[in-house]
């Protein structure tokens, strides 16, 4: 397509050569544009009948342009790095949440940049900032994210525990999962007016039975992206599977798109926050959501 554009524009500019060539060969009539010699009244005559070329080539080339460089992207995700600035999340003997979550978050956007051309990539960070809670929601529905992903790190207080589970947003069925959702929620607390923006209390049993009552239209999605997730953890990042799960995360709650938030590891086990820390461990957990995401794209875009 590009090509034949390329060869129409070529052969209408030589067209335009041949009829405005008589213009520019007599510099003595150029010069005496508005004279009242016959030769020049015939060199504007030429030139008047070449406009309509002129305009062609414009046109054309106006539209090859735009083709040329028009954005290609069909898919856009968002990509949500957890915390951050005066708000650490949870930590390790050595580390922060944060920290951890960015340098993942911004590894998985990598991935999905240099391999998927044809998705559009949008962090809600990309340095160590504080975003508010509904303003990373706010993030992906002003994009119109095809699929929002939010990156964390898990703590609890058994060191033993490790592993690594995705939630999507729904009434959760243990109480572990809530402790989940109270920890993250929680951050609400670091902003100003919370309780007049989100009527919600982060410690509160009602407020988490008043959020069951909504029904995400894109559960189905979502829980089909966290289950790609979890497989991906176990069978090639060879990660504990604690599954997919859910509870009430605010920062999923309305968001206009499928949405997962994903616990990566836990660092209250030493063990795993010394896995998370590492480079080599952020770049295979980056590459086994890189690879969910992928399969789950393919799958959205073969339909």
């Amino acid at each position: 397509m590009i090509r034949a554009v390329y060869y129409l524009i070529i052969k209408i500019i030589k067209q335009c050569r041949i009829q405005i060539g008589k213009f520019f060969v007599n510099f003595e009539c150029r010069i005496s544009f508005l004279s009242n010699n016959p030769n020049c009244q015939s060199v504007m005559n030429n030139f008047l009948k070449s406009l309509p070329y002129l305009f062609c080539v414009a046109l054309f080339g106006l539209t090859f342009f735009s083709f040329t460089t028009k954005d290609t992207t069909n898919f856009t995700v968002v990509i949500d790095a957890g915390h951050g600035g005066k708000d650490p999340g949870c930590s390790g003997s050595k580390t922060k949440e944060k920290d951890i979550a960015l340098a993942v978050a911004l590894k998985v956007g990598a991935y999905i940049k240099e391999n998927l051309k044809d998705v559009k990539v949008v962090y809600t960070r990309s340095t160590d900032v504080f975003i508010e809670l509904d303003e990373r929601t706010a993030i992906a529905n002003r994009n119109k994210a095809d699929l929002f992903i939010s990156i964390h790190c898990n703590a609890a207080d058994n060191k033993k525990v490790f592993g690594a589970e995705t939630y999507t947003i729904g009434m959760h069925k243990t109480d572990g999962n809530l402790d989940v959702a109270m920890r993250e929620n929680a951050v609400i607390l670091k902003e100003e007016n919370h309780k007049e923006k989100y009527k919600f209390d982060p410690y509160s049993i009602i407020s988490y039975i008043k959020m069951s009552n909504f029904q995400s239209t894109n559960q189905t999605k979502s829980i089909d992206f966290a289950t790609k997730v979890q497989k991906q953890f176990e069978e090639r990042v060879f990660r504990e599977n604690r599954g997919v799960k859910q509870s009430g995360f605010l920062v999923l709650w309305k968001t206009a798109m499928p949405a997962a938030l994903i616990e990566i590891g836990f660092l209250s086990n030493i063990k795993e926050e010394g896995y998370l820390k590492t480079d080599n461990g952020q770049s295979y957990i980056a590459s086994g959501i890189y690879r969910a995401f992928k399969e789950y794209k393919n799958e959205i875009s073969a339909k």
